[in-house]
């Protein structure tokens, strides 16, 4: 269980696409996690394998996806499994405009057409394969539509962390930063493949040992070694005692 306290997360533009929710808005809200993870498979078959039984533990549980919106990659291996087994609702891709050539398949036609709020978006015919995607104008965008997905999810609700690269760490480490400055309570797992995590788990002991991290903010990362570990992690979280009690507002 989630314990009270920290401050609502300040207002972030929402999407207007079609995204992971119930149509009635008296139906209880569905479970969301955003997962960060690479836009490369990686050399072991075991970070793909991962993301795949990912996907297959959330549609399990009703779980609706949010990610970074490629087709690529970690990314488009836990998306369209999902898809393969729960449909395109219950995935929300959202990428920069930038990345869309580097992130998604071009064996895939896309198109681009205006939304009513003058944004831009892709519609695509993969969104069957991959789920719905929004395209936005960079990258602080895409993190903050996709926190806000998350926030606004059913009991546990949070982030799950697969194998990746710069851009997968430094959402990692922004979300736990959020967590600590009291911006959001939800949970944060890495799904620690192979050992993947081991050194960022140890840099955090470090960081403890050497009086930067303090109490139990140790564990706002929370490690998991299977799928339904991580989302088990996310279900029993609960907000550390020392995260700072900020008031945010519209920063």
């Amino acid at each position: 269980m989630e314990s009270g306290g920290p401050s609502p997360l300040p207002s972030f533009p929402a999407s207007r696409t079609s995204t992971p929710s119930n149509l009635n808005p008296n139906a209880p809200r569905r479970t969301k996690i955003a997962v960060y993870c690479g836009s490369s498979a990686g050399h072991h078959p075991a970070h793909v394998e991962a993301a795949r039984a990912l996907a297959r533990a959330m549609a399990a549980q009703n779980i609706a996806l949010v990610y970074g919106g490629g087709t690529v990659g970690l990314m488009g291996e836990v998306a369209k499994t999902l898809v393969s087994l729960s449909g395109p609702d219950s995935v929300h891709g959202i990428i920069p405009k930038a990345l869309v050539r580097y992130e998604r398949d071009p064996n895939y036609t896309s198109t681009y057409i205006n939304g009513q709020s003058g944004e831009e978006r892709l519609a695509v015919p993969e969104e069957n394969i991959f789920g719905k995607t929004t395209v936005v104008q960079d990258m602080h965008t895409r993190k903050q539509m996709m926190v806000q997905e998350v926030v606004s999810g059913g009991p546990g609700s949070g982030f799950i962390a697969l194998s990746g690269g710069y851009g997968t760490m430094e959402e990692l480490l922004e979300t736990a930063t959020w967590n600590q400055l009291g911006i959001h309570n939800k949970g944060i797992c890495v799904l620690n493949v192979n050992g993947f995590y081991d050194g960022v788990l140890d840099w955090i002991r470090k960081s403890v040992n050497e009086g930067f991290i303090h109490g139990d903010n140790a564990n706002i990362l929370a490690e998991a070694k299977t799928a339904e570990d991580a989302i088990k992690a996310l279900k029993d979280y609960k907000v550390s005692e020392a995260v700072l009690k900020l008031s945010w507002g519209n920063e």
